[in-house]
């Protein structure tokens, strides 16, 4: 019988066929395309021909589309479905994967047919979308150890291998923690809370098997829990749990993996000529050095830290007249605050959840994409890999652009956060090809299925790097879609979060989950004012992980990360009762994998554009502008990584923009 992974999918758009993969598929599978891969690779580097861009590059372009294939599907169900057999081929497949692209990097035949063309890039007659792929993949094969010998040739292959090793352990333990911890509830401990989170409290135990309902460590249930549990003793042993992800002791400890993650990096950096990992990280990037990052991030803390040591003052005096004497703690934040905020703006979650609801939020990004882009989504009925899964084919003008996946419910089994990925990229060479763009979250299931405020700016946001994916339009897909420098990408993402506070999208799908009736228009407003509020507790928590970030990696590594974490802290006079959003043992945007270390900023750089973006469209006049819906299309979501990130910018707006929208956006200036 063939393997399903390794046949042609006569499918629907040829989405993968779910039904038919067994996990013992898998590694023949990527064994196969490995293989293949290789084959492909040497007939590139050893072709006799004179070395052209369509032999040389384009051939890279379009080799691996087996692999592509098994691995888009492996790592979506790994990520999104695990088990331990998946867990086991990760761990198989990540150092076998970093010696394959390490050897491939380092193949001095292929190198030197890349570094010909470099060389005569004026003569070869490229468009701009050629000269920018023949440029990032000669800069690719240099940062990745092409013009290394000998030893250090050797050496960069080992340091590879033992980073992907690194960083598939710590995801796994992070997972293991995350799955395994759990609090029962007695109907006494689910006094004060509202219903919805009851509801979820009590689906998280039928999934662990408990007799009633429990408090897990998944972020949609335990926040809530946080902000709504009167009972201290209760939040504080949830909360302990919580940042203990990673470091608890034992197999699944994170601290050690941090340790050796830190020295390797800065080895390979060193191993390229660079003085620190930062510098050969930002390089690439927007921000281009470590000085720039510092400077944004701080800029933003000064007034993000003033804010949050205001309100940590007003919550410390409502937990006294509570009665509650001592210092304000971690535990006690969301709790005081969410009391705050329904004082302040008379706004309560409990009461405002019921008007957003999954499925009509989800009808309002479509809509908002319909009305930006044109764009229109009918459900397809297509196996998935899970049943909380669900598709839509997504057409323009009756053509079809693209396959778009929800999979939106938290469960054991998917790691945590939110994230979007291409389980295949648009791309015009060797052939057209529609991408495969798949959502993940993590939100409480329940019936029907309620988000928080915070929930649905998630949805969005994640919606907002769908639409990268899917309006992409270039030729190569090594520059489609998210294929951007790392502060860039979240600039779609955070732009399209914009849309969800735009009155009357509000109006037309924030509906009651019994009633079915609009928000009322007090409560919009409310909603609207409310936006900013507790920003400076949201800011001080994100900038200080950038931060930390950025120290582990800007200088010689860190031999204890925990104690260098707690030096930065405190040089930044860190608020007592905040904590990092993500600490180092569960920061799995930066120990998971390279792609955010030294990279965690990126979101504030992106934010300082979406900022300055948005505001094109209140300067022309309506969040629906069609002129600057196209023109936001043509030079940023139509362009992938076809352009540098600067020059894309500046043809949509103009200029580059300064930190003045984002503080202002935040509600940290006077």
């Amino acid at each position: 019988m063939t393997n399903p992974l390794l046949a042609k999918w006569a499918t629907p758009f040829e989405i993968a066929p779910f039904d038919l993969i067994e996990d013992t598929d898998f590694e023949p599978a990527f064994e196969a395309a490995l293989y293949a891969h290789k084959i492909e690779i040497d007939g590139i580097a050893e072709n006799t021909d004179a070395p052209t861009f369509e032999n040389t590059i384009g051939a890279l372009e379009s080799a691996g589309e087996g692999l592509d294939k098994v691995l888009s599907v492996f790592y979506t169900v790994a990520g999104a479905d695990s088990n331990p057999e998946r867990e086991a081929l990760q761990r198989d497949f990540a150092p076998k994967l970093a010696a394959h692209s390490a050897e491939i990097s380092a193949n001095k035949q292929l190198f030197g047919r890349i570094a010909d063309l470099w060389a005569k890039r004026d003569e070869l007659g490229l468009n701009e979308e050629q000269s920018r792929v023949l440029m990032l993949t000669h800069r690719g094969f240099v940062r990745g150890g092409a013009a290394l010998e000998g030893e250090d040739d050797s050496r960069m292959k080992e340091v590879k291998g033992r980073l992907a090793v690194l960083g598939t352990n710590f995801t796994q333990n992070l997972l293991a923690d995350e799955r395994e911890w759990f609090m029962p509830l007695t109907e006494e401990d689910l006094d004060g809370l509202p219903g919805f989170v009851v509801a979820a409290a009590r689906a998280a135990g039928e999934e662990m098997g408990s007799d009633g309902p429990v408090i897990t460590l998944s972020r949609s249930l335990i926040v809530p829990f946080l902000q709504f549990s009167p009972r201290r003793d209760l939040r504080e042993k949830a909360f302990a749990a919580w940042v203990a992800r990673g470091a608890n002791g034992g197999d699944t400890d994170n601290r050690d993996i941090a340790a050796e993650t830190l020295a390797l990096r800065e080895e390979r950096a060193s191993l390229l000529g660079y003085e620190s990992f930062s510098a050969f990280k930002l390089e690439t990037e927007m921000a281009k050095t470590p000085d720039a990052v510092r400077k944004l991030l701080m800029d933003v803390w000064e007034p993000a830290k003033a804010q949050a040591n205001a309100d940590a003052e007003v919550l410390t005096q409502m937990m006294h007249a509570d009665g509650v004497n001592g210092e304000l703690e971690a535990w006690d934040w969301r709790y005081y605050a969410e009391k705050r905020r329904k004082a302040e703006h008379d706004l309560d979650e409990a009461a405002l959840k019921p008007y957003l609801q999954l499925d009509r939020m989800i009808e309002a990004s479509f809509a908002c994409a319909n009305r930006l882009f044109g764009l229109e989504f009918a459900p397809l009925d297509v196996p998935l890999y899970h049943d909380d899964c669900r598709a839509w084919d997504v057409t323009r003008d009756g053509q079809h652009i693209a396959v778009f996946i929800g999979d939106y419910f938290a469960r054991g089994s998917k790691r945590s956060g939110a994230w979007c990925s291409a389980m295949r990229g648009q791309a015009k060479y060797p052939d057209t090809q529609t991408p495969v763009v798949i959502n993940v979250c993590n939100f409480a299931k329940s019936d029907p299925a309620l988000l928080s405020y915070d929930d649905a700016r998630t949805l969005f946001h994640e919606f907002g790097h769908a639409l990268h994916q899917m309006l992409s339009n270039v030729t190569y897909e090594s520059v489609s879609g998210t294929s951007v420098a790392r502060d860039f990408v979240e600039l779609p993402s955070q732009l399209y979060e914009h849309w969800l506070e735009v009155p009357e999208v509000l109006k037309e799908f924030a509906t009651h989950a019994e009633t079915g009736e609009a928000m009322p228009e007090e409560m919009l407003s409310k909603v609207l004012k409310a936006a900013n509020f507790d920003m400076g507790f949201q800011t001080v928590e994100y900038v200080a992980s950038a931060l930390v970030d950025l120290a582990f990696h800007d200088g010689a590594a860190a031999k204890d990360p925990m104690a260098k974490q707690t030096e930065v802290l405190t040089e930044l006079g860190m608020p007592k009762a905040i904590t990092m959003r993500h600490a180092t043992p569960h920061f799995a945007h930066v120990f998971a994998g390279d792609g955010y270390s030294s990279g965690y900023y990126s979101y504030m750089w992106s934010e300082v554009m979406d900022a300055d973006a948005f505001e094109a469209f209140e300067e022309a006049g309506s969040a629906f502008d069609p002129a600057q819906a196209q023109a936001l299309e043509e030079h940023i979501l139509s362009k992938g990584g076809s352009v540098e990130a600067d020059t894309l910018y500046t043809r949509f707006r103009g200029r580059l923009p300064g930190v003045e929208a984002l503080l202002k956006g935040r509600g940290l200036v006077a």
